[in-house]
């Protein structure tokens, strides 16, 4: 299936596909730049509306928790039935590779199913009164009841189960949905919230908004209504959302500058490979893309071998191309900048050991040795395919420069011994620290979020973001 220029991409508000009131922009191609489809843009006064016929429907018909659950599994198997077609639109809206278009869409199938199993097992838990003396004669229990409408703004490198961890959990929790999809990124949205309402969701229940986060994303934040917020986006957007939505619980997963560690005894075939692998998956455009790969100084000559000859085999271009590992960056200006930022380090005496090179929106999977500190490609995340090799001599260099950020996404460290191990799990100042493995290790179950300037309220992954979008409620019944 493809997507061709006639596709649009309407709002969804009060149970109705509808246009926009403000003028449409143009989605294109993210590798040669031809357009897609119409996308329909929000007014405040859409957004406005659809805030209350959420929260209006929210009110007039609550879903149990049987329901939600089935609700989810349909989704599941909605996602895997249109695999192809969903996997042709994560690629017309972003770029990717048919690999990674592929992966996304496999993952969202998991969360889905995850979302379906917290849905059935969300409640409370018994409060002992009787160990207080007096109270004997007490029963005390909480219950998790929902929040209300729940406002997801998502980013365009995981268009389609970076959505599916808000909206899954939001739903399972009993709660309405006012989603904003990334702008350059649409068209999954729009598919995904098709496949919700074909599972059962009340239309009510979930609204799209399409427009700039300068605009219907500050709007979302400024409307009192809403009473939670889950943000997937840059460190600045985020703080700006956080200090509008003031009091209200706020889930926001932001920037980073991830780090990966190498020591001179872990298996570094391994290691060089998944580092190659998690470097340039999505053409470095992931929170948690191996950026800066510090290396023990007795083993960098083989490991940097090792990741250019990787490097080598990674065929990039035309995503189109089922050979294709590396395609287009999401827009001309990021690969531009991109480009200007390698060029920069190597003008400041880096040394460029493979790629490098733009063509188009494409940039070559690019090596890069000897950055200096202050350079853009070792002190700014990128997100882009580039990564930077650190020479160290003594565990706690790496892990301090590491540290040496304002970011604390994830990181990643590979050895054979236990205690450099424990080590780094200690003092790498990370929301997530995996050991043999990358910076990028994600499963879809686990908790994900950031410290610093990386994260802040809760965590992603359906366990714990659906407790964070519901409330607890103590009960208590004493004898009459």
């Amino acid at each position: 299936m493809s997507i061709t220029a006639t596709a649009t991409a309407q709002l969804f508000i009060a149970g109705a596909w509808q246009e926009g009131t403000l003028s449409p922009t143009t989605l294109t191609d993210k590798y040669d730049n031809s357009p897609i489809a119409t996308v329909a843009t929000a007014s405040k006064a859409q957004v406005s509306d659809a805030i209350g016929h959420a929260l209006a429907s929210w009110q007039k018909t609550p879903l149990q928790q049987a329901e939600r659950a089935q609700i989810l599994d349909r989704a599941a198997e909605l996602v895997r039935r249109d695999a192809t077609h969903l996997i042709a639109t994560v690629m017309a809206d972003t770029g990717f590779a048919i690999a990674d278009a592929t992966k996304e869409v496999e993952r969202s199938i998991d969360t889905f199913k995850l979302c379906a199993e917290e849905a059935r097992r969300l409640g409370g838990e018994m409060v002992p009164l009787a160990g207080v003396p007096g109270n004997h004669e007490r029963i005390a229990f909480t219950r998790r009841h929902p929040l209300g409408v729940v406002v997801a703004i998502t980013p365009f490198n995981s268009p389609l189960n970076t959505v599916v961890h808000k909206v899954g959990p939001a739903i399972a929790a009993g709660n309405a949905v006012v989603l904003k999809p990334a702008t350059q990124t649409p068209l999954s949205a729009a598919a995904l919230v098709g496949i919700l309402l074909e599972a059962g969701l009340p239309s009510g229940l979930i609204t799209l908004l399409y427009g700039s986060g300068g605009s219907v994303g500050q709007w979302l934040a400024e409307d009192p209504r809403p009473a939670f917020y889950a943000f997937t986006g840059s460190t600045r957007v985020g703080q700006l959302l956080h200090a509008t939505v003031g009091m209200r619980p706020i889930q926001l997963e932001m920037g980073s500058l991830a780090s990966t560690i190498i020591c001179a005894d872990a298996d570094l075939a391994r290691a060089a490979t998944l580092a190659a692998n998690a470097a340039f998956r999505k053409s470095g455009q992931v929170c948690t893309s191996v950026q800066r790969l510090y290396v023990h100084r007795d083993v960098q000559s083989e490991v940097a071998q090792r990741i250019t000859e990787r490097v080598a085999s990674l065929p990039w271009g035309d995503p189109r191309n089922a050979a294709t590992i590396v395609g287009p960056l999401v827009s001309p200006p990021e690969a531009e900048r991109v480009e200007l930022w390698i060029n920069k380090a190597a003008n400041s005496g880096a040394a460029i050991l493979s790629g490098g090179t733009r063509h188009g929106n494409v940039i070559a999977p690019t090596v890069i040795a000897d950055a200096p500190d202050s350079s853009l490609v070792f002190s700014k995340e990128i997100f882009g395919p580039v990564v930077v090799l650190r020479p160290f001599d003594e565990l706690a260099e790496a892990i301090s420069g590491a540290n040496d950020t304002p970011y604390g996404l994830a990181a990643g460290i590979f050895t054979r011994d236990i205690d450099s191990a424990l080590t780094a799990a200690e003092q790498l100042r990370f929301g997530s620290v995996h050991i043999n493995e990358t910076s990028s290790s994600r499963v879809d179950l686990m908790p994900f979020s950031g410290i610093k300037a990386s994260g802040f309220g809760g965590a992603e992954g359906p366990k714990y973001a659906v407790r964070d979008m519901s409330e607890e409620r103590l009960i208590t019944l004493s004898r009459a």
